[in-house]
């Protein structure tokens, strides 16, 4: 038995380690990309920013094309192999990107960096292979926060490295994904069994394919689409978070990273801690509610702030919006079987991707439209308007979707 749960819980870390170093992998980057970029390409900021927009862009979506694959690749071969290529291919891609000479390299790296991060949805096949259904939420609360900590970590440990060199934290960056590499090829199991495992297809790995095959659950593509429109207004954050607190309130650098250091730990407390204490009392249904609730109170807020410490007071109830992910995918693992759990979390990864190819460039243009001096109407806070809308529709959509789901959510 003791062996057992010290099994479940290397299993866990790794998993947890896994998604920490893709949060932190991609923000390590951000401060020292503009640098490199115009370092390669001779060019200046402002078409750096173009290129670093088209690089973003193509990360997002080689994961959305590529999360079903490794969803079903692991429905297939297994979880562990897959997930120990992905950070062999990983680590690799970073350490190419540290010697990029020219712009084509970055953007290689870009796209072999999308596809190798494409690890959400068979990290959440483990947990759902590895933990009885009434503790999945929580144990996806815990994970989830792995995304909120990597946030935090990720653009400090880029700025001291990249003071060094602006190609030191892709160095960096490689590293943890070597080393993690090593410790999972250690402790990490296979958690699929060989009899549960089904052949792969390519009919159904893909994002179109993987929502028709899970057509015969209504309530998962209900879910599925009450999450696409969560994700849409989530991604105003980090869209014109920075953009907008320097044109309300003339924040500079420091204002503006300590605000999303702030938000990223008030997101890691409420998947690790607060979601571990409301789920079994409130239930997945009533604790989605919640998250839904308050995520629109704060966008609301930020909309309307007249001052930075109006914004610092919404971004705490904000955070319970960390309630949403874990309790929608607790609600949804719950709905299909084993041998079909890496097709479902590929599927919402996907569209998870989808949103963050769709939503910053609609609410960088929604905040640049009503910024201008030409706006009919000077509101910057327009983007925070726009996400509260879209998280109600998501909000609405839910509540059709989940309603058989609560009893047994709440009982």
């Amino acid at each position: 038995m003791t062996s057992s749960i010290t099994s479940h819980r290397n299993i866990i870390a790794f998993v947890f380690v896994t998604l920490l170093i893709d949060s932190i992998g991609f923000g390590i980057i951000l401060p020292v990309l503009p640098q490199l970029i115009m370092g390669v390409t001779g060019q200046s900021l402002a078409e750096a920013a173009v290129y670093g927009g088209w690089l973003m862009m193509l990360y997002a979506l080689m994961q959305f094309l590529f999360s079903p694959v490794m969803g079903n690749v692991s429905d297939r071969f297994g979880r562990r192999p897959v997930l120990l290529l992905t950070l062999l291919l990983l680590g690799t891609d970073y350490m190419i990107m540290a010697w990029a000479p020219t712009l084509f390299w970055l953007f290689l790296g870009r796209l072999v960096a999308g596809i190798a991060s494409s690890t959400y949805s068979i990290c959440y096949a483990v947990i759902a292979d590895t933990t009885p259904a009434e503790k999945r939420t929580q144990t996806f609360g815990i994970v989830g926060a792995a995304f909120g900590i990597g946030f935090i970590l990720g653009p400090v440990i880029g700025g001291i490295l990249g003071s060094f060199g602006e190609r030191l934290p892709f160095v960096a960056a490689g590293c943890f994904a070597f080393i993690n590499l090593t410790f999972g090829f250690f402790v990490m199991p296979e958690t699929l069994a060989k009899e549960e495992r089904r052949t792969f297809s390519w009919r159904r790995a893909n994002p179109a394919g993987t929502l028709l095959s899970l057509r015969k659950y209504p309530m998962v593509l209900g879910l599925i689409a009450a999450y696409f429109l969560f994700m849409l207004g989530h991604h105003v954050l980090p869209s014109v978070w920075s953009y907008f607190t320097i044109e309300r309130f003339a924040w500079g650098a420091r204002e503006v990273g300590f605000s999303l250091a702030f938000t990223g730990l008030m997101m890691a407390f409420t998947q690790a801690v607060l979601l571990q204490k409301i789920v079994p009392r409130v239930g997945q249904f009533n604790a989605a509610l919640m998250g839904f609730g308050f995520c629109i109170l704060s966008f609301i807020g930020y909309a309307a702030a007249t001052s930075g410490m109006m914004l610092y007071l919404f971004l705490i109830p904000g955070a319970l919006q960390g309630f949403v992910m874990p309790s929608i995918n607790g609600i949804m693992s719950g709905q299909v079987p084993a041998n079909e759990q890496g097709e479902l979390q590929g599927g919402v990864a996907s569209m998870s991707s989808l949103t963050a190819i769709v939503s910053p460039p609609l609410m960088t243009w929604v905040f640049s439209y009503f910024s201008a001096d030409t706006a009919p109407v000077y509101f910057p806070g327009a983007p925070f308007a726009l996400a509260a809308f879209l998280t109600l529709l998501g909000l609405l959509v839910f509540l059709k979707a989940a309603a058989p789901a609560r009893k047994p959510a709440t009982a």
